[in-house]
C-alpha cells in the first residue's frame, strides 16, 4: 500500500514538472495542456504494471489512436459502426475509453472493414493527413523535445512500442532509414495501418523541422499497381510496392537538422518516464506461425520460401524450426499452402490485379500451374472465384495471361 501512494505522489511531482516545463512560443502555447493529458495518460495507462492475463499479454496491443480515427471518420459520414466493431472484437466502451488499449489485430481489421464502408481505398494515408500528431501522445512530445532529428528517430525507435507492440521501429542514423516491422502480427493483413504509419513519420519530420522533407525512398510490402497521385504529390517521389520491406530512406542531412521545439530538459524527464513505462511493458512471446508467414510472404515472387531459407532467417537450424512447428502441431508445408490460398484471395479481389500478375506475385511462373492449384484449393478457377465477387471482372482482358492478351491484339488489328 506504502508503494501504491509512494508510486502516486512520484507520477503527482512528475505532472507538476512537465507542467512547469511546457514553455513554447506564442503559437504553441495549446502544446502545455496537450503535453499534461499526454503525461496524464501515460500515468494511468503505460505507467502502471498490467493486470492482464497471461493470454492477453501474448497478443499485441496498441493505444488504439488509429481505430478511434476510423470510427470518427464513420460517423462523420453517417455510417453505424457498432456492427463493424462488434465483427472485430472491439466495444465502443473500449473506443470511448482513451485510456483503453487495443489489439492490434483488431484494429487492423477494424481499419479494413471501415475503408470498406468509407469506399476509401488509401484510408491509413488519408487518416494520417489530417489528424493532429499531438494525439499520438508522449511518443510525440519525446521527438518534439529532442534535439535533432536523428536523436527523436533514435528515440522513437525505442519507444515505438509504449504506441503500438505490433511494431517494431529500427533506425539507422548511418543510412537515415526507417524500417517498420511487423511482431506478433502478420503483415500480409494489413495495409491501411502501416501507410498511416508511414505518412504520420513524414508529417512528423516536417512538422518537426517545418521543412518539406522528401523522402529520397519510401518502400512499402504490400502491393498496388501504381503509386496514388495523391500520395505522390504528398511524398515528393514513388513509391516501390511489393518490396521486401516497409521502409523511408531520408537524405543524410536530415539527421543533424535540428528540431525547432528542442528542450533538452524536458526531454530529459519524459525520457525518464518513458523508461519507467517501458519496464512495465515486458514483450510477450512473438507466436511462432506469424514469424514464419512474414518472412515468408517477401520471399513468394523470388521462389526463395524454402523451409531452410524462412529457418535461416529466423536465426535456427531447419531441424529446430521442424521440431517447434510439430510442437504446435504445425508443418512448414501445410502454413506455406494456407498462405498462399489467403494471399491468393486478398489479391483477386483487388480489381487493379490481373491474374498473371497474382500467379507472379504467388511465386508460380505460369498462370496454368496457379490456376490448377488454386483449383485444389478452393474447387474453383481464379477467374471463377473472383467472377462470384465480382462478376463485371469475369472476362477482363486484364485476367488474361500476357501471351493471350497479346494474341487479342493482333487479332483485333486484322
Amino acid at each position: 500500500m506504502r508503494a501504491q501512494v509512494r508510486s502516486k505522489s512520484r507520477d503527482t511531482r512528475f505532472l507538476v514538472i512537465v507542467s512547469q516545463s511546457f514553455d513554447f512560443s506564442c503559437h504553441d502555447r495549446d502544446l502545455r495542456a496537450q503535453g499534461l493529458k499526454a503525461a496524464a495518460a501515460m500515468t494511468k495507462g503505460l505507467g502502471v504494471p498490467s493486470a492482464r492475463s497471461p493470454r492477453l499479454q501474448a497478443m499485441p496491443s496498441a493505444t488504439g489512436g488509429i481505430a478511434r480515427l476510423v470510427w470518427a471518420r464513420l460517423r462523420e459520414a453517417g455510417i453505424q459502426a457498432d456492427n463493424l466493431l462488434s465483427k472485430v472484437g472491439l466495444t465502443l466502451a473500449q473506443i470511448k475509453d482513451r485510456k483503453a488499449r487495443l489489439n492490434v489485430e483488431s484494429q487492423i481489421k477494424f481499419l479494413e472493414l471501415g475503408a470498406e464502408a468509407l469506399q476509401d481505398d488509401a484510408l491509413g494515408f488519408h487518416l494520417a493527413l489530417d489528424f493532429d500528431l499531438r494525439e499520438i501522445g508522449l511518443l510525440y512530445y519525446v521527438a518534439a523535445s529532442s534535439g535533432t532529428i536523428a536523436e527523436a528517430l533514435s528515440k522513437a525507435e525505442r519507444y515505438c512500442r509504449l504506441v503500438n507492440e505490433g511494431i517494431s521501429l529500427r533506425f539507422s542514423a548511418k543510412e537515415m532509414a526507417i524500417m517498420l516491422r511487423y511482431v506478433g502480427v502478420e503483415r500480409r493483413s494489413d495495409r491501411h495501418q502501416i501507410e498511416f504509419w508511414l505518412t504520420a513519420i513524414i508529417r512528423i519530420n516536417r512538422v518537426l523541422t517545418n521543412r518539406r522533407l522528401v523522402p529520397s525512398r519510401v518502400k512499402v510490402a504490400h502491393h498496388r499497381r501504381t503509386t496514388p497521385a495523391e500520395v505522390r504529390s504528398f511524398l515528393g517521389c514513388e513509391v516501390e510496392f511489393g518490396s521486401d520491406v516497409d521502409e523511408i530512406v531520408l537524405a543524410r542531412s536530415v539527421g543533424p537538422m535540428p528540431v525547432e521545439s528542442a528542450d533538452h530538459h524536458l526531454n530529459d524527464l519524459l525520457v525518464t518516464f518513458c523508461e519507467e513505462a517501458l519496464a512495465h511493458r515486458k514483450p510477450g512471446g512473438v507466436p511462432l506461425r506469424s514469424s514464419i508467414e512474414n518472412a515468408i510472404a517477401p520471399l513468394l515472387p523470388h521462389r526463395e520460401a524454402r523451409a531452410e531459407e524462412i529457418a535461416r532467417r529466423l536465426g535456427m537450424s531447419h531441424r529446430t524450426l521442424a521440431r517447434r512447428l510439430a510442437s504446435e502441431g504445425l508443418t512448414f508445408t501445410g502454413i506455406l499452402d494456407e498462405l498462399k490460398i489467403d494471399l491468393a484471395k486478398s489479391y483477386l479481389k483487388k480489381a487493379e490485379l490481373p491474374i498473371s500478375q497474382t500467379a507472379w506475385l504467388l511465386g508460380y511462373g505460369e498462370v496454368s500451374a496457379f490456376t490448377h492449384a488454386f483449383k485444389r484449393w478452393t474447387g474453383m478457377t481464379p477467374r471463377q472465384w473472383r467472377a462470384e465477387g465480382n462478376p463485371e471482372r469475369a472476362n477482363d482482358v486484364n485476367d488474361r495471361p500476357h501471351r493471350a492478351k497479346g494474341a487479342q491484339a493482333r487479332s483485333s488489328r486484322r
